[in-house]
């Protein structure tokens, strides 16, 4: 009889399953070549492991265990489902021959197969089967590790709407018979739109929680980092994969800066330019600088712009040193090459900066009845931080009030508080 968890020993399994997940799912997918199956033996890999940790304690590996798990699991059903011979050629005859009790050392995944399973889960998720949407958010799903709720928050929508989307996507995959596999040829070419899109999804949860006790998730940030890097190895000639690739390096060079000692979050204009990574700094230039090159002439694409306005931040050695000019005019450029709410509230700032505050309120002014960003905390959030540098310190504070009605990560809650207070 399995020994109850502890509240510890199920927090310990809960994380270590939310970190280890998506390679769980890319691995196990890629013996059972059906992503909802793999991601039902994950979960399967969870109970066991919620079962047995209590009274045998937390494994030295606790992840390679949750990973050898599904995939004896999984290579249990496919003996139940195809011949015994040929599937198991496929899967290998190392796992045959194997213990029945998952041993982690002899079931460690190389880190390169790892990386290409990902990556044949990241291909899988954004087939042109789906819509763009659910390619989206099951690749968040399942890649990601993300909730329903956090995907939801990510895509401004329903969590019923987003739930529904999972469910239809798996069973499309399954239906159609979607390959597990990385495209080639012009298939590839097509699909890299939504697959960049993806990792930048992923990333952002990562680097800005949309709910929890938690500012930062390195960890997500690090899988879409290192996917970025894995696509940038596979298509050296995608000006925009160089985009992203170097959007992230730069993105994640600042990480260390946006937290206090308490993990609070610490805005641009506060953090200590020195604790910023100047290794990721020079590889977000030079994949920056890749980008620029394939590009040549032509228009640059969203992530280069984004990488570029990236770029400006963080040559500036004091945040009074940024060139707001130059970044209003790349976020103008960007608004037409990829129009969206988000990008104009993001120019509004720019402006606001360049041009004055009175600039920047009348592009948010002119968002207020934007659908998408209804419930967007960070639409008040600017509008309160205009309002008060305009000196209508009232209608700042009812601004910041909505933000925080709005705002679900517990840590950006606490500092619109504290910017509260301080009106």
């Amino acid at each position: 009889m399995s020994t109850p968890p502890t509240a510890a020993t199920t927090h310990a399994v809960e994380t270590v399953f939310r970190i280890e997940s998506p390679r769980i799912i890319a691995g196990v997918a890629r013996i059972v070549r059906d992503v909802g199956i793999a991601e039902e033996l994950a979960q399967d890999a969870l109970v066991a492991a919620l079962e047995q940790w209590p009274g045998s304690g937390v494994p030295d590996n606790p992840g390679a265990w949750l990973m050898a798990t599904a995939k004896r699991r999984a290579i249990d059903l496919v003996r139940r489902r195809e011949t015994y011979a040929r599937k198991l050629a496929e899967v290998g005859r190392d796992l045959e021959s194997a213990p029945h009790a998952p041993d982690p050392g002899d079931l460690v995944d190389d880190p390169d197969a790892i990386d290409d399973d990902l990556l044949r889960l990241v291909f899988t998720a954004c087939h042109p089967v789906l819509s763009a949407e659910a390619r989206t958010t099951l690749t968040l799903r399942l890649l990601g590790g993300l909730t329903t709720a956090e995907i939801a928050r990510a895509y401004l929508t329903a969590e019923a709407t987003v739930a529904q989307r999972i469910v239809r996507a798996k069973r499309t995959l399954a239906t159609k018979g979607v390959p597990f596999e990385v495209p080639t040829g012009p298939e590839r070419d097509a699909r890299l739109g939504s697959v960049l899109d993806v990792i930048y999804l992923i990333f952002n949860e990562g680097y800005a929680a949309t709910a929890g006790d938690d500012w930062l998730r390195p960890a997500l940030c690090e899988d879409a980092l290192r996917l970025a890097r894995v696509l940038a190895g596979l298509m050296p000639k995608e000006p925009e994969v160089h985009g992203l690739a170097a959007l992230l390096e730069i993105q994640s060079a600042r990480a260390a800066a946006r937290t206090g000692p308490d993990g609070e979050p610490v805005l641009l204009a506060n953090q200590n330019r020195s604790r910023w990574n100047q290794l990721l700094i020079r590889r977000g230039y030079e994949a920056l600088t890749r980008a620029e090159a394939v590009t040549g002439e032509g228009v640059p694409g969203p992530y280069v712009l984004q990488a570029a306005i990236a770029a400006c931040h963080v040559r500036a050695v004091r945040y009074e040193d940024t060139d707001w000019g130059q970044i209003a005019t790349l976020y103008a450029v960007l608004a037409l090459r990829a129009p969206s709410p988000v990008v104009e509230l993001n120019r509004a700032v720019a402006v606001s900066m360049a041009q004055g505050p009175e600039a920047g309120l009348a592009l948010v002014d002119a968002l207020a009845t934007e659908p998408a960003l209804k419930d967007y905390h960070l639409l008040p959030s600017v509008r309160a931080d205009l309002l008060a540098r305009l000196g209508r310190t009232e209608e700042a504070r009812a601004e910041l009030e909505r933000a925080i009605a709005l705002a679900r990560n517990e840590p950006e809650r606490a500092l619109l508080r504290a910017r509260l207070t301080s009106l």
